[in-house]
């Protein structure tokens, strides 16, 4: 409902509040399981979410919480449009990309991946390689909790 909401011009902004909850859950989820999917994406995602409410801040400033609205929906242009604006939003916005992108990339120093082949990979040739095969061995034979699996795999640094 939130994709078909979002498509059309009209209803992009209740698509989007709708489409929030679903993409912020699965974002927190991502991360919180190191889930390599959607990792980069979903943030991404969220991000794009919320430059489409402030894109239509005109129609969300109703619900929003505020005492006062200037010209209740009508808004005036202004004489003269500054240039510093698009260039900074857009700066703004390249940046956010760039540091999420940084942030999935190298936000964590081991990650359980999709099989123990793809995780004991990203050991190999490293010093910690014996640790971390027994961290995919915690994660994909026991199948212990990776809270679990950390720790054991911090101790085994050390």
């Amino acid at each position: 409902m939130a994709a078909i909401l979002l498509i059309t011009l009209s209803t992009v902004t209740l698509g989007a509040l709708l489409y929030l909850p679903i993409i912020v859950n699965i974002w927190l989820l991502s991360f919180a399981v190191r889930f390599e999917g959607s990792i980069l994406t979903s943030p991404l995602m969220a991000l794009a979410n919320l430059y489409i409410f402030a894109w239509n801040y005109d129609r969300l400033k109703y619900i929003l919480l505020f005492k006062r609205f200037s010209n209740y929906g009508i808004i005036e242009k202004p004489k003269k449009y500054s240039k510093i604006f698009p260039l900074l939003f857009f700066t703004g916005v390249f940046i956010t990309i760039g540091l999420t992108v940084v942030i999935a990339r190298f936000g964590y120093e081991v990650m359980p991946r999709n099989s123990i082949a793809d995780c004991k990979e990203q050991f190999i040739n490293t010093e910690l390689e014996t640790a971390g095969f027994e961290f995919c061995e915690c994660i994909h034979e026991n199948g212990k909790p990776l809270d679990t699996c950390l720790i054991e795999f911090e101790n085994a640094k050390k």
